[in-house]
């Protein structure tokens, strides 16, 4: 089984999940989030909390990481520097297709794509391999569905769904998190 690092910047309700789904918690929890809106079972559970120079660098992972396999991202809010980028096994969720709508990539793509949702045949997210430029590494799952949706909430919701299952589909695979 590899050790896990997962990061959050909003409630870390995603990690929640996915340690209730495998019954298993991540080996290290790092948020920026200072008291914000954080799910109440994974308070507990925070291993950092990082200031916004440390969020930034992420020099963190220099200290925590090298004893571990994989590095996740779960509504992580910073650029990952490039060193960091190199050096680990970081991937990304991210709440669009960005392999058919390209112009997904980068911050709130749930609200660009409910702006647009006419033009758009399909929704779901991917998870990808961090690389320099932003969401754009290899793309690892990827969970798509018909585009039923009609209000913003909606979006939110049938995104966060389609990114846990990218997830699950991911992490289950070859046993990363599982024994």
């Amino acid at each position: 089984m590899k050790k896990w690092v997962a990061l959050f910047s909003q409630t870390g309700s995603e990690v929640v999940d996915l340690a209730l789904h495998f019954d298993r918690w991540p080996d290290i929890i790092i948020t920026n989030n200072k008291g914000g809106n954080i799910h109440p079972l994974i308070k507990s559970r925070i291993t950092h909390t990082v200031t916004e120079s440390e969020a930034r660098s992420l020099n963190i992972l220099d200290d925590a990481a090298t004893r571990y396999d994989l590095v996740t991202l779960h509504g992580w809010l910073k650029i990952v520097p490039e060193d960091k980028c190199i050096k680990y096994d970081i991937y990304n969720g991210h709440p669009g297709i960005i392999t058919e709508y390209p112009e997904l990539k980068g911050k709130d793509p749930q609200q660009r794509f409910f702006d647009k949702k006419y033009k758009y045949n399909y929704y779901g997210s991917v998870v990808h391999k961090v690389v320099p430029e932003v969401d754009s590494g290899e793309i690892v799952s990827e969970c798509k569905r018909f585009n039923t949706i009609t209000s913003l909430d909606q979006a939110f919701n049938n995104l966060r769904s389609t990114s846990l299952t990218a997830w699950i589909d991911f992490l289950q695979t070859d046993s990363i998190i599982t024994v």
